[in-house]
């Protein structure tokens, strides 16, 4: 079966209202992207709680995927209408061969080699070392598959600073990704808080798949006692508001590491925890950083 993309070019206000006006017109999904993306024009985009946003790229290319028995030439000018735009916009069409869609998928996502020694594997391949620290680990709804650099570097930290039988606290845990790798390192306990309960149903699940026995509670859940180390991958505005419960969260003597950061961003979120740490370490993954520091 072959399907139809309609495709548009539109400013940030347009983007919006006519993917959900496509939608109600019978498309099956909709997306937007930069339509500078692949060139010298592409510009990255990103947003945090307590940070202004933009609202979108300057051009906005949105596509909109339809069935072939649905009558295009009403839908479209409909939903141009419905989304206050007119209906002579321009837009192209093209057909989108029917494939494989779940293999498409897990073709995206291969063992991706964090250290040496530390791997984390989809359970749909082979591990390339079989003698290596395996993560199994599959995408899922919460964040944290070790490809993006933000738990590249939580990942690195963790496997310099877990030497045996250390308490570890993943504040933001996601998948659990990190507290699995703790466990799996040679932490002797370790436990993983976030505030979806999503991620935390999703991350029970992983540490089962890697037979770790890593604890997830809700972030509203008090935890008893301070570790001595703590993780937390999440973003800057979040990581500052929190300082005071971290620095709570971790043993004296005890090392945080911080990540989610914009390089750029490092040092405001440095200020906000100098009062119970000693940030004395930096490091840095493709414009993200993650501060470490010690527990005074």
């Amino acid at each position: 079966m072959s399907w139809l993309a309609v495709i548009f070019e539109v400013d940030a206000e347009c983007a919006e209202p006519l993917a959900d006006a496509l939608l109600e017109a019978g498309a099956m999904s909709a997306d937007v992207a930069d339509a500078n993306a692949g060139t010298l024009r592409e510009r990255p985009l990103f947003g945090e709680p307590g940070a202004r946003s933009h609202p979108g790229w300057h051009l906005n290319r949105l596509s909109a995927l339809f069935a072939p028995e649905i009558d295009l030439s009403a839908q479209i000018p409909a939903a141009l209408r419905a989304a206050g735009l007119s209906e002579t916009t321009r837009y192209r069409l093209e057909a989108v061969d029917d494939r494989d869609w779940l293999r498409a998928t897990q073709d995206q996502f291969r063992p991706v080699r964090i250290s040496p020694r530390l791997w984390i594997v989809p359970s749909w391949h082979a591990a390339p070392d079989p003698q290596a620290l395996n993560i199994a680990l599959d995408p899922g709804s919460a964040f944290g598959t070790g490809t993006h650099p933000t738990t590249r570097l939580c990942l690195r930290w963790l496997e310099t600073h877990v030497r045996g039988g250390e308490t570890v606290i993943d504040f933001g845990c996601g998948s659990g990704i990190l507290a699995i790798a703790a466990l799996k390192l040679g932490a002797g306990a370790a436990c993983g808080v976030d505030i979806d309960e999503e991620a935390l149903l999703a991350a029970r699940s992983n540490a089962m798949q890697n037979r770790v026995r890593a604890r997830f509670v809700a972030a509203a859940d008090e935890i008893r006692e301070p570790a001595q180390l703590v993780v937390a991958n999440i973003l800057a505005n979040p990581l500052a508001v929190l300082a005071p419960l971290l620095a709570k969260l971790t043993a004296p003597g005890g090392r945080v590491a911080l990540s989610g950061i914009f390089a750029e961003q490092a040092d405001e979120v440095r200020a906000a925890y100098l009062e119970w740490f000693e940030i004395d370490a930096i490091e840095r993954d493709e414009g993200w950083a993650l501060l470490s520091g010690v527990k005074r």
